[in-house]
């Protein structure tokens, strides 16, 4: 019996294949920080001015915590157009309960967060029961959504809200250690500077080397394949100084905002779902291949049902964190938000085709479409030719995800 060599990658091939992954997987990054060198440069440096990245979280959050729901929906192989318009929706029944019916504003955001999972579970009771396309469904809500919005706002703005509704979007958190070190320095290196923030910066980047270090350490000792060294600390102390740098900008202005506390959980909580937990996992094979999901007793529609519940309640809390921001329900909140959402996963390596996407990825490609609207707008380039610019960036990204598969 003839049987036919098995050839086994060396140790040299195994390290390159590393090499390389990495490099596909941080080159992302790498496009993001070229893009806020670039317009750095080209606005003289009013991007990475404290107060301008200040503005950049606070216009980029909503977008980022709808990207996270977005990435669970396109990873399973579907698509949600309504997200805009439910933004708008909960944000004009939360004015109205709060500014008509003067319910205070705890409750409030919790009904509105209910009122989103309902929105999610009707229209993922269509797609994942009713068997109809999720495009389909959600061009529905879209529609349905954003003229319940205009029924109820009457085409006016309704505000203002309770202040401690409006420190969701526009707060900070407290400094709680400048007065001490304002009493040793005088009114000289700390009289502005807010280090309750910028400890929390250090602290967070202490976490992530440490964390780093032990899972490093616990694959090598049970001969996992690991990354090189070299990369190792090379990857962590650039993460551990973005960190810093980006902690010491903000506190340097105002601190941290309330809503880059709440995104940043968020962050770690969807990680944690995707790579740790069972259902994360189901989803990715979902996407993969539903067939073979099935088959393997996985419940498809439950959890496209589930990622659709999920969708609906973070745009809710989106919806929230806008009215907040703009301290009033507006008519024309939410507009084309979808666009910014969709294109955030594409960009941040979601496929089109299910079953490939990362957290990180699309945090990344989310800030990738905030800085360019920033920094187009900083350079006052009009309206039209920044959707010409995001419509190339995110066909390239396309582009690039197509060019991937076929080289496999």
């Amino acid at each position: 019996m003839k049987h036919d060599a098995v050839e086994t990658p060396s140790k040299d091939q195994a390290g390159a294949g590393i090499w390389k992954s990495n490099l596909r997987d941080y080159g992302l990054l790498g496009s993001l920080l070229v893009i806020i060198a670039l317009f750095e440069y080209l606005t003289g440096g009013v991007l990475l001015a404290p107060v301008n990245i200040t503005n950049l979280i606070l216009q980029n959050s909503y977008i980022v915590i709808m990207a996270l729901g977005m990435l669970l929906i396109i990873v399973g192989g579907n698509i949600d157009l309504s997200v805009g318009s439910i933004v708008g929706f909960i944000g004009a029944i939360a004015a109205t309960m709060m500014v008509d019916y003067k319910l205070p504003w705890i409750p409030v955001v919790g009904i509105s967060l209910v009122a989103g999972g309902l929105i999610g579970a009707a229209q993922g009771y269509f797609v994942a029961y009713a068997k109809i396309p999720s495009f389909i469904v959600t061009l529905g809500g879209m529609l349905v959504f954003r003229g319940l919005t205009g029924n109820i706002l009457l085409g006016q703005f309704v505000g203002p809200f309770p202040k401690d509704f409006q420190s969701i979007s526009s707060g900070f958190i407290p400094d709680v250690v400048s007065a001490p070190l304002l009493a040793l320095f005088g009114d000289g290196i700390g009289a502005n500077f807010r280090w309750t923030s910028m400890l929390v910066g250090l602290v967070g980047a202490a976490l992530l080397i440490f964390t780093s270090a032990r899972r490093w350490r616990r694959a090598k000792a049970h001969t996992m394949e690991t990354e090189p060294l070299a990369l190792f600390i090379g990857k962590n102390a650039v993460f551990a100084l973005l960190i810093a740098g980006f902690c010491y900008l903000l506190a340097s202005y105002r601190g941290l905002p309330n809503v880059l506390i709440i995104m940043g959980a968020l962050i770690l909580l969807y990680m944690f779902v995707t790579q740790r937990m069972t259902i994360g996992r189901r989803i990715y094979a979902l996407g993969g291949n539903r067939m073979a999901a099935q088959l393997s007793g996985i419940r498809t529609e439950r959890l496209i049902f589930l990622t659709f519940v999920n969708m609906g309640a973070l745009a809710g809390l989106a919806g929230l964190i806008v009215a907040a921001r703009l301290n009033s329900a507006t008519p024309s909140a939410g507009n084309s938000f979808e666009l910014d959402v969709i294109a955030a996963c594409f960009i941040g390596g979601a496929s089109a085709s299910g079953g490939v996407g990362k957290v990180m990825g699309v945090v990344i490609g989310a800030f990738v479409m905030g800085v360019m609207n920033n920094g187009m707008s900083i350079l006052g380039i009009g309206i039209y030719w920044q959707y010409v610019v995001k419509g190339l960036v995110l066909l390239a990204a396309v582009y690039v995800d197509g060019y991937q598969k076929n080289i496999r």
